[in-house]
């Protein structure tokens, strides 16, 4: 992935989390990847049986300074080991298309020599009923057949 200053990144205020695999999958993965692929998303957001499980926001920022970088991350679901898998690149848009929900599941990480802080933030596919007439309060109520 490259986008870790370094190898010697500590965790920030570590709490066990529900979500911890999930995490460590990507922190495995991103501390080995030296890149990561942007995927072609449209075939992983717009088809709902392929719906990725999770995403991964990462941040890169000084600490206490301006956000330098902000990434999407999918586990890559041609990846036959699961906990083994890799990730691809997404953009935001494709998780509003996707309609990802940010949880209340972060994990911050800080290094000390390079003045860097880094927070992952993990989103699901909101589990909201799409029975409902209006299931995403971005849509417009002119866009309503009634």
């Amino acid at each position: 992935m490259s986008s870790f200053c370094c190898s010697f990144i500590t965790p920030y205020r570590e709490a066990r989390l529900m979500h911890e695999t999930k995490f460590q999958r990507f922190m495995a993965w991103a501390g080995n990847s030296q890149s990561s692929p942007v995927s072609n998303s449209d075939s992983y957001f717009r088809n709902p049986n392929n719906v990725p499980e999770f995403a991964v926001q990462f941040v890169q920022q000084v600490n206490y300074g301006p956000v330098e970088a902000k990434r999407y991350f999918i586990p890559d679901p041609d990846s036959f080991a699961e906990s083994q898998g890799g990730f691809l690149e997404v953009t935001e848009q494709d998780l509003i298309i996707g309609n990802f929900q940010k949880l209340n599941a972060y994990k911050n990480y800080k290094c000390g020599a390079h003045n860097k802080f880094f927070e992952l933030n993990l989103y699901q596919k909101d589990p909201v009923n799409q029975h409902h007439w209006r299931f995403n309060i971005s849509r417009p109520a002119s866009d309503i057949d009634i």
